[in-house]
């Protein structure tokens, strides 16, 4: 599984035991890094957060952990993704952001992904290599490109509304 848009630290690869015995070999390190900053302070210290916490259920994914493990870090990052949606649509109502439906829009869009896995993680013994491959697309991909796009364009709203003068 390779990861795009964020920082993949050099380490020796690593071989994990997957659900089934089958082995299985990654070098992927989820990391907040530069690429993800959009320059709102609260927004980016939700990110990181954001960002750990799939960390750590990719970890437990690869890791062949259990699926009552896997649906418990799912609730984890569920919880925390509307808490974190919830502040940033705050914010944008706040300030008065022009495109907050289209971003909302966008929220309800990953909140359905998360239903998804959950559905998944239903049917299936535990994390598989499809449901790792899932996490990385509709997860890993979505936020990362989110956070260049939209979460960008907020932030860059409210700094320039705050700052008239910079502008």
């Amino acid at each position: 599984m390779q990861v795009r848009n964020c920082q993949t630290l050099k380490e020796p690869k690593r071989t994990y035991k997957r659900n089934g015995g089958q082995i299985m070999t990654y070098d992927l390190n989820i990391t907040f890094d530069d690429n993800l900053v959009t320059g709102n302070k609260t927004i980016d210290t939700q990110h990181k957060e954001l960002i750990d916490r799939i960390q750590n259920f990719v970890i437990a994914c690869q890791n062949g952990d259990s699926k009552v493990k896997a649906i418990k870090l799912l609730d984890y990052l569920n919880e925390y993704t509307d808490f974190h949606f919830k502040e940033e649509e705050a914010l944008q109502e706040k300030a008065g952001y022009p495109e907050r439906e289209k971003h909302y829009e966008k929220h309800e869009e990953f909140k359905k992904t998360i239903q998804e896995l959950y559905e998944y993680l239903q049917e299936y013994e535990g994390p598989t290599d499809r449901f790792s491959e899932l996490v990385q697309k509709n997860v890993i991909d979505w936020l990362f490109g989110h956070i260049k796009t939209y979460d960008r364009s907020v932030a860059k709203f409210i700094f320039m509304k705050q700052n008239p003068d910079r502008c």
